[in-house]
């Protein structure tokens, strides 16, 4: 396959990465999964000198540095990493949180062109004044003051120019290499390559459209319309697209800068309390969270209030994932480690999984917090420990709930940074509780009820119609019956790999004997050269399915 890949335009690019990984320090996975060989019989060597420097950094900071230098997808990617506490361990997940998207900004006469594309007019005939120089620059976007003609100051989140086809030849090369390691490399199945990078390409492409942004912006504004301590930037949808986001400004105070809060006299422990209220509103009544609540996305007004910005990464979750996390944080507040089982082998996602071991480990972890006052509680790290499980089990998280840890693991540390002693259980207690005790609330057990009757009646009425069909098929000899057992199937490639052999083998003795007899029949006359001939294409021809027979042995048993 690394054969096939070799020819395509994406080779460059392949060998950057493989350099960059050598570099770090990753030169045996190079190896192991024969990305070195094919590039070299492509013509394209790899530097395998100085890669000893590297080597004083740990592991983690070696793949965080790597992913840093290979550019936008990468960062991208080990943020994506960052937070799945199901796959990696914590120092990996802290080392990977360290990435940053902050890059040099791009040029205002290369920006410009795009932003005319998209407003349909000159930025100076839409807005009174734009700044040249970007108040902010990421690896996908950056972000341009202005002022509309009324004095509103908004701001311009415009798409660097060319970064989609950047983005998309990495992840057309990303999901075939990742193909491949999993296939080459089996210590690192276990991490589900191919599922992570398919999640990862829709994050990403997510992200990349602004207008779903917005989007994501103005339902979570419509959620807090009765919260005037919330405030979301308003949308401009008149001049918003694809490639460009224009809001209200911000003009508050960045939550990471706590000088300045102190500053303004705000009250960092109501702060703290406001902002655990504000996510927990959002994971357990909405749905529809900022998955990303790190303090650089967060503002404090000097009235007070708290302002959340850059909706590009948000998660979703139904009512029955919602209750599950509920139930989740609950029981270990209170712990009870039945309940704590429970969901996570409902979270196992039908892989194969030791209950009765996961349940007694799951108990250990649940005695952990007994007798710990709910003040000295860390429902991050509980969740986290809680993931980590499932990844000692070989299981991992679905994505939704990934995020969920993450945004909870984010959210402590910032208000815990607002104020050390925070008592993250004592506030979250209460929605927990108010999410459990609402399933079972009339109004929720009515439309839980209407909707099984409903069920039922539907299937009531389509049976008739599906057992007329189901007769008519056997009837007409349609129905049919098959078993898969792909456990079986390795043994059956083996199987027609020793059958091939063995048929080739027939074929290279008859035609050595058969040529071994024709030769010793015929005289040297020139009669005789036609019969001659034919003596030595058949010992040729036995020589090379003798060869091949050999060279398919070998490969086999490398291959093992």
């Amino acid at each position: 396959m690394w054969e096939r890949l070799a020819g395509v335009r994406d080779l460059g690019r392949l060998q950057e990465i493989a350099s960059v990984l050598v570099r770090h320090g990753f030169g045996d996975l190079v190896r192991r999964s024969g990305l070195a060989g094919a590039l070299e019989r492509a013509g394209r060597l790899l530097r395998w000198e100085h890669v000893q420097e590297r080597h004083a950094l740990r592991p983690p900071e070696r793949l965080r540095c790597a992913l840093q230098e290979l550019g936008p997808t990468f960062v991208k990617l080990g943020q994506v990493l960052s937070t799945r506490v199901d796959l990696l361990p914590p120092d990996w997940i802290a080392e990977l949180s360290r990435l940053q998207n902050e890059v040099p900004a791009l040029p205002w006469e290369t920006v410009r062109p795009q932003l005319v594309e998209d407003l349909g007019a000159e930025p100076e005939a839409v807005f009174a004044r734009v700044e040249q120089v970007p108040v902010a620059a990421a690896s996908l976007a950056q972000a341009h003051r202005a002022w509309l003609h009324d004095g509103t100051a908004v701001i311009l989140k415009v798409r660097r120019p060319g970064i989609t086809d950047t983005i998309e030849a990495d992840l057309r090369l990303l999901a075939r290499l990742v193909v491949i390691v999993e296939s080459q490399v089996p210590d690192l199945r276990r991490y589900r390559p191919v599922e992570v990078v398919r999640q990862f390409r829709e994050s990403l492409r997510r992200e990349l459209d602004f207008a779903a942004e917005c989007r994501h912006a103005e339902r979570i504004a419509a959620s807090f319309a009765d919260n005037p301590c919330v405030v979301v930037p308003r949308v401009y949808w008149q001049w918003t697209s694809e490639r460009l986001n224009v809001q209200d400004f911000i003009d508050g105070i960045p939550a990471g800068d706590l000088a300045a809060v102190d500053a303004a006299g705000l009250d960092r422990a109501a702060l703290a309390r406001a902002g655990t209220g504000i996510v927990l509103k959002m994971v357990l009544e909405d749905g529809l969270f900022h998955a990303d609540p790190h303090p650089g996305n967060i503002f404090f007004l000097r009235s007070g209030a708290i302002a959340l910005i850059d909706f590009g990464m948000v998660g979703h979750l139904g009512e029955r994932r919602r209750l599950e996390i509920a139930r989740l944080l609950h029981g270990m507040v209170v712990q009870d480690d039945e309940a704590v089982a429970d969901i996570l082998l409902d979270w196992s996602d039908g892989g194969e999984v030791d209950e009765d071991r996961l349940q007694a480990v799951t108990s250990v972890l649940v005695d952990r917090y007994r007798g710990v006052p709910l003040k000295d509680l860390r429902m991050g790290t509980m969740l986290s420990d809680a993931a980590g499980l499932l990844r000692q089990h070989g299981l991992v998280l679905p994505p939704d709930l990934a995020l969920v840890v993450k945004a909870f693991l984010t959210l402590e540390g910032f208000a815990r940074q607002l104020d050390p002693d925070f008592d993250m259980a004592s506030e979250a207690k209460p929605w927990l509780e108010r999410v459990m005790l609402r399933r079972y609330a009339p109004s929720m057990l009515a439309r839980r009820g209407r909707r099984g009757l409903a069920g039922l009646v539907e299937l009531g009425a389509e049976l008739p119609r599906d057992l007329r069909r189901l007769v008519r098929a056997a009837r007409g000899g349609r129905v049919g019956a098959r078993i898969d057992v792909p456990e079986l199937k390795p043994f059956g490639d083996q199987v027609d790999r020793a059958a091939s052999r063995l048929t080739i083998g027939v074929i290279t003795a008859a035609l050595i004997i058969g040529s071994s007899i024709v030769m010793n029949s015929v005289g040297g006359g020139v009669g005789n050269r036609g019969l001659m001939a034919l003596g030595v294409l058949g010992f040729v021809g036995a020589a090379a399915a003798g060869v091949w027979i050999v060279y398919s042995i070998w490969k086999g048993s490398h291959h093992r």
